[in-house]
């Protein structure tokens, strides 16, 4: 019998015990033991244990049986049964872990205490023994202590075999590998060499193909440039060497920014396209042919894009800009051609959304109005030109985003409505087209969220209802496409914060969880997309905020906790974008609510200060804007309720009062009046209160935050019926289209 033989075959590669309140740690572990590759040269070798696999999964994760049982249960005994190793999360919280500590009792009474490996993610080993500390124990008591004949824990202490992920110990990488070179019965350090062997391979592979590309079309370009000066007679061979030399760097746009992309290497990313970028700049806009313009606007549109992406705002705009002067003047030249004034009007509308996305409506709004003009423009045909509809349609879109951000509702609604009724027609001329259904999808969610700051709540559930059939069909006819994914989970968190409005809060955490659910196997698959990113932060601490609402304050402690560490990254990385600033503010507030929950009142008042330090600047700056509004008025209060001195909280509370009360238009938005009310209430102005809160029944407004303000002041605020008969209606309506 060899000895690969002679070691029993597992189902699972390994069992991992963890505290729920650990989940996140878990989640990552699980992730990261599936998806590794082992090494290929280490593959098939023998050890101790075993011979190598190229692969470590399965590895068993579960908790479900656990939540009513009063032991392990049968599945989670035959997993640790068949498990060739137990991996323990270690922290506080598992140390304080019933079931961590039977997990680990189980799999040492099957006779495999060796093949327990820790993984230390918060608190202290030892910390038990020492006067004062022991809330800071990370291990089990059962870690701690070796098992007896009788199979007891006895007295006598053990070491347990951990890898520490905490910052500044290993670090989750060195920890993870720490791990898996335990499992595999292999050395650490030889592990570590044969990873960083095969990085370095992959990397300067990456490298050098990005240095030779780039080398080759700096000499293209000089060639091409010096060839342009010399005499007549080699201007052709000049005009083929710079063709070479843009071919070049469109593949370096294209193709290899993909590769680059899928290793998550945006250093030499941004490298190509900065080398691209001062390639274009050091090119003349004259003496060249239009189709040589005509691709340099491209490629600059595209440089553009890929910052943006990024969240580069600054860069981007650098790129858009030299690509709108190139398109202008192409646009100019042939005033007729449809096609360069479509590619004029999109890079404008790219110059808009930069601005948009850095606070700047005035420019924001010039950009649209100028694309829109020049799409205009293009002939008398404009009605039957179904692709320009579409544009006229998105640009209806963004400008109504402009003018809603300037608390314009009315304006607003004219360019949301006018979109609506272009993504009909096109919608019925072609309906297999996903980008005009797209559009039409978009256009009920506007007019949804004026239905809701109107105060018209059925309206608002049944027009994000309607996007939301559209965007779950186009993602069930193409599951692959990750951006349809993404617009899908978008339209899934509106509707289901919206009937959480409407007292639905079940329905409300399960259209969320759905949300963080897609957002996070996105993030997975591009890592380095920040928009998927913002959008799981987002909605984890959306989700956070009714799990509070709802009583589970621990989970909802673990969504924001990762919507705040994610959040922090993308302010650093892109500090110019307000929307994220704002998202950021906003979990900030949920983190400061949920210390308030938990007693921890200093760490609550810390954290409103710090959401309202970023918001104040951002509410002079945007006084109009809904969602800054209400998160400023937010902070304000949740800042009063957790302060001290009678004369500094009445003040919050009467500054956030005046601004709600100041609005231009929407001033029925049942969000603005919960607050309202609540700030009425505190500050002893009961009867126009009253009047406020007659207001919200009416509107159906049935949010858990309020109905437990009303708790609190003894208010009776029985459920609408009437209203529960309309949003039904409504919602019927909606599927019947």
């Amino acid at each position: 019998m060899t000895q690969a033989s002679a070691v029993p075959a597992f189902r699972y590669r390994a069992f991992i015990s963890y505290s729920h309140r650990d989940k996140a740690w878990a989640g990552w572990l699980h992730r990261a033991l599936e998806t590794y590759a082992v090494p290929k040269r280490l593959v098939g070798q023998t050890t101790a244990f075993g011979e190598i696999p190229g692969r470590l999964a399965p590895i068993f994760r579960d908790r479900d049986e656990l939540a009513s049982a009063t032991d392990l249960g049968r599945k989670v005994n035959e997993a640790l049964a068949q498990s060739a190793n137990l991996l323990v999360i270690c922290s506080p919280n598992s140390a304080t872990s019933h079931w961590v500590n039977e997990e680990v009792l189980a799999f040492k009474r099957l006779g495999r205490s060796e093949r327990i490996f820790c993984l230390i993610v918060d608190g202290e080993p030892g910390a038990s023994e020492l006067p004062g500390c022991a809330a800071e124990e990370c291990f089990a008591p059962a870690l701690r202590h070796q098992l007896g004949a009788d199979g007891a824990l006895s007295h006598e202490r053990t070491e347990p075999i951990a890898a520490d992920a905490r910052a500044g110990k290993d670090g989750k990488a060195n920890a993870k590998l720490k791990l898996i070179a335990g499992m595999l019965d292999l050395g650490f350090d030889a592990l570590k060499r044969r990873e960083l062997q095969r990085r370095a391979r992959r990397m300067a592979a990456l490298a050098m193909l990005a240095l030779i590309v780039m080398a080759a079309t700096t000499t293209l370009a000089i060639t091409a440039m010096i060839a342009r000066h010399a005499a007549v007679v080699a201007s052709q061979a000049a005009e083929r060497r710079q063709k070479q030399a843009e071919g070049l760097v469109n593949f370096m746009l294209g193709d290899l920014n993909d590769k680059l992309a899928q290793v998550q290497r945006l250093d030499i990313m941004e490298a190509v396209d900065d080398h691209a970028m001062n390639y274009f700049q050091s090119l003349p806009s004259t003496d060249v042919t239009d189709e040589a313009l005509v691709q340099r606007a491209k490629a600059l549109e595209k440089i553009g894009i890929v910052r943006l992406d990024q969240g580069h705002l600054p860069a981007a705009m650098e790129s858009f800009r030299a690509a709108s002067k190139l398109a202008a003047t192409l646009a100019e030249a042939a005033p007729a051609d449809a096609s360069r004034q479509h590619a004029y009007a999109r890079v404008l509308t790219f110059v808009g959304m930069t601005h948009w996305y850095q606070g700047q409506l005035d420019a924001a709004q010039r950009s649209f109005v100028s694309a829109q003009t020049v799409l205009q423009r293009v002939g008398s045909n404009v009605a039957d030109n179904l692709p320009l509809q579409y544009e006229l349609a998105m640009l209806d879109n963004n400008i109504g985003h402009v003018l809603e951000a300037r608390g314009q509702l009315d304006e607003a609604a004219g360019h949301y409505r006018r979109a609506l009724v272009l993504s009909r027609k096109l919608v019925a001329a072609k309906p297999g087209n996903t980008e005009w259904a797209l559009e039409l999808g978009g256009a009920h969610n506007n007019l949804g969220k004026l239905a809701l700051m109107r105060g018209d709540l059925a309206t608002a559930v049944a027009e994000y209802a309607a996007d939301d059939t559209i965007e779950t069909a186009l993602s069930a006819h193409d599951p692959r496409d990750n951006d349809q994914r993404e617009s899908m989970l978008t339209v899934r968190a509106i509707l289901g914060r919206t009937l959480a409005l409407t007292g639905d809060i079940e329905a409300g955490m399960r259209d969320l969880q759905q949300a963080v659910d897609i957002a996070g196997q996105l993030t997975k698959v591009d890592p380095g997309n920040t928009s998927f990113q913002e959008h799981l932060a987002l909605y984890s601490s959306q989700l956070g905020r009714l799990r509070r609402l709802s009583g589970d304050l621990p989970a909802a402690q673990t969504l924001t906790a990762q919507s705040l560490a994610i959040f922090l990254a993308l302010t650093k990385q892109d500090p110019a974008n307000v929307g994220r600033q704002r998202e950021f503010a906003e979990a900030q507030l949920e983190q400061a609510a949920q210390l308030q929950a938990s007693g921890q009142t200093d760490a609550a008042r810390r954290q409103a200060q710090a959401a309202l330090a970023i918001l104040a600047p951002l509410f002079v700056k945007q006084p109009d804007d809904r969602a800054t509004l209400l998160a400023m008025a937010g902070a304000q209060l949740l800042l009063a309720a957790v302060s001290d001195g009678a004369r500094a909280t009445r003040q919050l509370r009467s500054d956030a009062l005046n601004a709600m009360q100041a609005v231009k238009s929407g001033d029925d938005d049942p969000r603005l009046l919960a607050l309202q009310v609540e700030a009425l209430l505190v500050l002893r102005m009961k009867a126009e209160a009253q009047a406020v809160i007659r207001q919200l029944w009416s509107s159906g407004y049935r949010d858990a935050a309020l109905l437990a303000v009303l708790r609190r002041e003894r208010i009776d605020y029985p459920v609408n019926t009437a209203f529960q008969q309309k949003l039904l209606a409504a919602t019927d309506t909606n599927a019947r289209r």
